[in-house]
């Protein structure tokens, strides 16, 4: 069963700061304390190349919604200006392409419920 990643960073942390500070010149499993770290380097390596492209991804998801704030704006800003046309207007074909449903399609929303006999 594979052992989930904060408990390994959390096991290497720990035991690295216990052999340190408390029997930093003694050996264990064949390997210094040096040895030991140069053996656990690229797992901490790994970790710290996934937390800076996890800060990368939040940075540019944070560019992206601001610009879709922006781009909606101009959107919108467009699809009110061919409504407003008197050449194209809400029923045009311009204004359907443009992924809206033309006002001469539109269902006119009233359904009346419909009594059931007794």
């Amino acid at each position: 069963m594979p052992v989930p990643n904060k408990t390994v960073e959390n096991k290497v942390d720990t035991i690295t700061a216990a052999w340190e500070s408390l029997r930093p010149g003694k050996t264990f499993a064949g390997m210094t304390l040096e040895q030991f770290k140069l053996r656990v380097k690229p797992s901490i390596d790994a970790r710290a190349i996934i937390s800076d492209c996890e800060h990368k991804l939040t940075s540019a998801l944070n560019t992206r919604d601001d610009a879709d704030k922006i781009s909606n704006e101009a959107c919108l800003l467009v699809v009110n200006s061919v409504k407003g046309d008197p050449a194209e207007g809400e029923d045009g074909e311009l204004y359907e392409a443009m992924g809206y449903v033309r006002k001469s399609e539109r269902k006119s929303g009233l359904k009346r419920a419909r009594l059931k006999a007794a």
